[in-house]
């Protein structure tokens, strides 16, 4: 039971965080938007279902939709992270499984790691997001290069907030 209110606070911290905070900051004119509450989904347990997973991932979508009302767009894209997220763990499993028990953290499965599988799974959250935002090809490049640059900074925010929050200080 510990878990479970565990990963709730981390999704609504991290969920006032962004609607309060990160929402309000957009770098190069707006053309890079941190959303670090994905977090929150991606550190959901490995073991997990997926239907408690999507589950999540609609509440966290709906909340920051409701910051930002943008009429279901991140709940769309947070469904989109939510279904990935099977089966980019299934494809980055070790040979022998995971143990029971780990989380899918830097500290647990290593910074190459979790960079693999978050990185993969923001940028496609943030693809489905932008892609959604304009409904349109025909600024396909620059749509693109909008979703990469968030992609790669919400990457390094997750990096960092996992050595800020949940390495053990060693004196």
């Amino acid at each position: 039971m510990a878990v479970v209110v565990q990963n709730i606070l981390r999704l609504l911290v991290l969920i006032l965080f962004q609607g309060l905070i990160l929402n309000s900051i957009g770098l190069w004119n707006g053309q890079v938007q941190p959303m670090l509450y994905v977090l929150g989904i991606l550190m959901l347990p490995i073991e997990a279902p997926v239907w408690v997973v999507l589950i999540a991932c609609f509440f966290t979508g709906a909340s920051v939709d409701l910051f930002l009302d943008t009429l279901g767009m991140h709940t769309s894209a947070c469904l989109v992270l939510g279904i990935l997220r099977a089966r980019i763990l299934a494809l980055f499993a070790p040979r022998d499984g995971y143990e029971i028990g780990i989380r899918p953290r830097i500290d647990a499965l290593g910074l190459q790691w979790f960079v693999s599988y978050a990185g993969i799974l923001i940028l496609v959250h943030h693809l489905w997001l932008f892609f959604l935002e304009v409904f349109r090809f025909s600024s396909f490049f620059h749509t693109f290069a909008r979703a990469f640059g968030s992609a790669i900074f919400t990457l390094m925010l997750c990096v960092l907030v996992q050595y800020l929050f949940f390495f053990k200080r060693r004196l």
